[in-house]
């Protein structure tokens, strides 16, 4: 049986706390709700509270640093995520009353400091109070007074001092990661990127053309009350709303499974065909292994390998859903390929474990990670590609790809590989949009790096070589 039925508030601030102490967000939140009979309105609630906080929290605790009458270095970490999550309330969520935010955020901490936490909250809608009114004399949507750095260091001239600073509170991204972008990206691109990182991602999904087609799958959810679009490049892909579309019969059927596009067009760009043999050599959870199947149309062979022997269950069921059967799932270190393989494959997808960066809009944790672990990684990731170049037949592809927009984990690999490997070519591919809301995709040397405000994608690589 489920247990008793928590407050929605409380249960976010004990996740919030749990996730600043290094659990995986999307785990923590997935075991509350799996615990707690939770109604519809309250998982919202929760789910919003714990993964926009994290997401905000250089924006929250900026704006807690000018509001509150203690430092907040001094304040315990229950008291200080708890304001976080009124702020977060306050500006974000406008169904929220503005009493309800206060009452229910002061329940949240102990009678010493709930008058300290009122004032603070209080003190920001004073803030809000004095900011500009609309023409017609409206005060602007909450989440819409500040949606630039320049529109920050106007009410706050003390971030201009800082380079960096106004981008960071901006777009809730710490002052380090603005740096690491700035320096990959230049500012401009960095800027726009980040952006575009602060918008919600639509949910894709690939459609399982082994079983129906887009438009007969999009009648279908249509009907079922959700909202379906055209993908922008892939002619396979749909984009929903982020709601409870896993529990619909198209799901159950194995009609579809949930693949950002970019991810898409990275299996659109290895142009697998019917009987052939390919390689996944890093391919948990699975996705790019269904893809690479249904481009094959369910004929030839996909050998989709991973480090970890657990995951590979996320494999073998999902294709048994799908009801693809040419894919098989072994534990294999992608650094130690398959000598059975070898030299047989005409086909290698190599997507590498990588810092994650392109992905921060889905999974707002990583704004906040220590990139220090990140340097080992582009070593990591050219032993994978010299391993897994091996498999490959003369005339085959191999696609590498990464979920990072950072050039030392993407183009410096791929320009190192070339250099020692004359066998090997760049190969260029391209993605006319199918809309005007996004830019067309055309590689420069076998790569290119997709972006959330060019391409409406994770930010993502993709570079494709030729074995001559």
């Amino acid at each position: 049986m489920p247990a008793p039925t928590s407050s929605p508030r409380a249960l976010a601030l004990s996740t919030l706390l749990s996730v600043e102490k290094g659990k995986y967000g999307n785990i923590a939140v997935d075991t509350v709700l799996k615990r707690f009979d939770l109604s519809e309105p309250d998982r919202h609630l929760y789910t919003a509270l714990v993964y926009g906080v994290t997401e905000r929290k250089t924006t929250l605790e900026f704006l807690l640093s000018r509001f509150s009458s203690r430092p907040i270095s001094e304040l315990d970490g229950t008291v200080r995520l708890a304001l976080c999550m009124g702020l977060y309330q306050l500006i974000y969520l406008d169904r929220i009353p503005d009493h309800a935010a206060l009452d229910e955020t002061v329940s949240l901490v102990s009678r010493k400091v709930s008058g300290y936490v009122n004032a603070v909250l209080r003190s920001y809608l004073r803030f809000e109070a004095s900011l500009p009114r609309l023409p017609d004399g409206n005060t602007p949507p909450r989440e819409k007074h500040l949606t630039t750095p320049e529109a920050w260091v106007s009410r706050f001239p003390e971030l201009a001092e800082g380079d960096l600073s106004a981008l960071s509170v901006c777009y809730g991204i710490p002052v380090s990661l603005c740096e690491t972008f700035v320096t990959a990206l230049g500012y401009a691109t960095a800027a726009s990127a980040l952006a575009g990182f602060s918008q919600k991602p639509p949910m894709t999904l690939r459609v399982n053309t082994e079983k129906t087609t887009p438009e007969a799958l999009a009648a279908e959810l249509t009907a079922a009350g959700l909202t379906v679009r055209p993908a922008h490049y892939a002619a396979t892909a749909l984009r929903v709303p982020d709601g409870a579309i896993t529990a619909t019969e198209a799901f159950e059927r194995g009609d579809f499974f949930i693949q950002d596009e970019a991810s898409q067009l990275c299996v659109a760009a290895l142009e697998a065909r019917p009987g052939d043999v390919v390689a996944d050599t890093c391919a948990c959870p699975g996705s790019k292994s269904f893809g690479i199947a249904l481009t094959m149309k369910n004929q030839g062979e996909v050998h989709s390998f991973d480090l970890h022997r657990s995951k590979l269950s996320l494999i073998t069921s999902g294709a048994e859903r799908l009801g693809l059967s040419i894919v098989t799932a072994d534990e294999r270190d992608a650094r130690d390929p398959d000598p059975t393989l070898m030299g047989k494959c005409d086909r290698v997808l190599c997507d590498v474990p990588c810092s994650g960066l392109g992905v921060i809009a889905k999974k707002p944790e990583i704004r906040h990670k220590d990139l220090t672990e990140s340097a080992r990684l582009p070593a990591i990731q050219a032993a994978i590609l010299e391993a897994s170049a091996g498999y490959l037949k003369p005339g085959g592809v191999l696609v590498y790809s990464t979920c990072t927009v950072l050039p030392a984990e993407n183009r410096d690999v791929i320009r190192a590989f070339l250099a020692s490997h004359p066998e090997f070519e760049p190969l260029d591919f391209a993605f006319p949009a199918k809309d005007s809301e996004v830019s067309d995709i055309r590689s420069e040397g076998g790569m290119v790096t997709l972006l959330p405000d060019k391409n409406a994608t994770d930010g993502f690589f993709i570079a494709r070589l030729r074995k001559k």
